[in-house]
């Protein structure tokens, strides 16, 4: 079940929302709890046994580094922390240990079959679970939050299954950590107010996705069936830009709906991307796209490992492992394992030479974060090497075979997209964003989010292109 469908917006959430608002407050968790399992269990019947079995093993296993024995013991600090840490390998053992089964197994035993030259690992053929990545990495989070302290007791049972399966960030982010939500988990207030400004969000997030990235998506469909290696230079930006603009819509608008549902429930969802194509550098760039997920490398992952606090070589050197980690966390494929090595060369050469004089430009760094961003999303999108190569070879007007798609073409797509082209440019500025926050109790703002939601829903009814990107992540 998606949030941009007809099945979620005329049927789950009308019924969860009702059922949710009447019950008293002490039994909302459990309503939580209820409503997103069969949320998740709508689109995936069987995995949502593995996700009820993954968080009945990670409350154990957080409730044992907890544990203290009633009778006193010798030892008892020595052997309290080899009992956490014991919890804490044993959490991040069994975690990873099912994301690697469900989504790099048969990617690793292919490396290993192809260099063996014959099959010596035998491939799995697992469906891959949705949202399994970013569960996986919120109870991964509150597993080390407890070894360190951060979490200072053990959540209740329902408490920590709501958090983990809360159906507004389930499945696509942002990745929550669990101090963030704890106050709330114990007891909220829904107040009409904050039901009234998450329906608001949600539907600005609900026209983002469908209004923007749906439509400006066709385009760069229409252009990758033309044929990777056959496009003219221009046919190929142009489709690299609308492939941006798709990913960053498709993300943000779920990211804002996410945020809109969080507030009608009576929780905070954390805030997932800041203007990030404003950036005056890939370094800044980064620090305003998917916010959650580098926190949660940068945290669980960069600094405990060393950081930067240590000699450069060292420093390059985390750098690689997080880079490395976080292509392979968008996918088991070469392709996204190069696009994190090509952040991770992208940004190793900012921060040891150009970076602050990119940031403290006015008109460069815009230039040159909007000229290396479209070829990064070309790597991310093309999962085919062949097809990827040849698709970067258009881009700076190499071509293997005859142009097939060029400038008659590039008229045609420019009469058909200008508008959506400006309005996705216009969205990407923080401009809408500011108005909105200006304007929205006003009742000419009431009126144009009824008409997006209408002409959403409209939408949705007729059109066929509705996927959301990261999903599959």
């Amino acid at each position: 079940m998606v949030f941009s469908s007809l099945e979620f917006l005329f049927r789950f959430l009308p019924v969860f929302m009702l059922i949710y608002l009447i019950v008293p407050a002490k039994y909302r968790n459990i309503v939580l709890l209820a409503g997103s399992l069969i949320f998740y269990g709508v689109g995936e019947p069987y995995f949502v046994l593995l996700l009820i079995l993954s968080v009945l093993l990670n409350y154990g296993l957080s409730w044992y580094m907890f544990w203290e024995p009633r009778t006193p013991q010798p030892d008892r600090a020595r052997k309290r922390a080899r009992r956490r840490k014991t919890a804490l390998i044993s959490a991040l053992v069994i975690d990873f240990g099912i994301l690697f089964v469900f989504k790099y197994w048969d990617f690793t035993a292919g490396v290993i079959n192809d260099l063996a030259n014959r099959e010596t690992i035998p491939l799995l053929m697992l469906a891959l679970p949705l949202g399994i990545s970013f569960y996986t990495f919120q109870m991964v989070s509150y597993q080390i939050d407890c070894y360190r302290g951060t979490v200072e007791e053990p959540a209740g049972f329902i408490s920590f299954a709501a958090y983990v399966s809360m159906f507004p960030q389930l499945i696509a982010g942002p990745i929550v950590r669990y101090d963030e939500v704890s106050d709330r988990m114990a007891g909220r207030k829904i107040r009409i107010r904050d039901l009234e400004n998450g329906l608001k969000l949600f539907t600005v997030g609900l026209g983002l996705k469908v209004l923007l990235a749906n439509q400006i998506g066709t385009l760069w469909n229409t252009i990758m069936s033309a044929g990777a290696g056959n496009l003219h230079i221009t046919v190929a930006w142009l489709g690299a830009i609308a492939y941006s603009f798709q990913i960053y819509f498709d993300f943000w608008g779920y990211s804002v709906m996410a945020m809109g549902l969080g507030k009608m429930l009576g929780f905070r969802i954390p805030r997932n991307f800041d203007d990030p194509y404003v950036s005056r550098s890939i370094s800044e760039f980064w620090r305003r796209w998917h916010i959650t997920l580098s926190r949660w490398f940068r945290e669980y992952v960069y600094f405990p490992i060393g950081g930067s606090r240590k000699v450069s070589l060292t420093t390059v050197v985390n750098l690689f492992v997080v880079w490395a980690c976080t292509g392979l966390w968008h996918g088991a494929n070469w392709n996204f394992l190069l696009w994190g090595m090509l952040f991770f060369l992208i940004l190793t050469v900012e921060k040891n030479s150009y970076g602050r004089k990119l940031e403290q430009s006015k008109v460069v760094g815009h230039i040159y974060t909007l000229v290396i961003i479209p070829i990064t999303w070309v790597v991310f999108a093309i999962t085919d090497l062949e097809q990827l190569v040849a698709y970067l070879g258009n881009l700076f007007g190499i071509h293997r075979a005859a142009v097939m798609v060029g400038m008659p073409q590039l008229e045609r797509y420019l009469q058909q997209y200008w508008v959506l082209l400006i309005a996705c440019i216009l969205f990407a500025t923080p401009y809408p964003r500011r108005w909105y926050q200006r304007w929205k109790d006003r009742w000419f703002m009431v009126v144009a989010l009824l008409l997006i939601f209408w002409f959403s829903v409209r939408e949705i009814m007729v059109g066929s292109n509705n996927p959301f990107l990261y999903f599959r992540f």
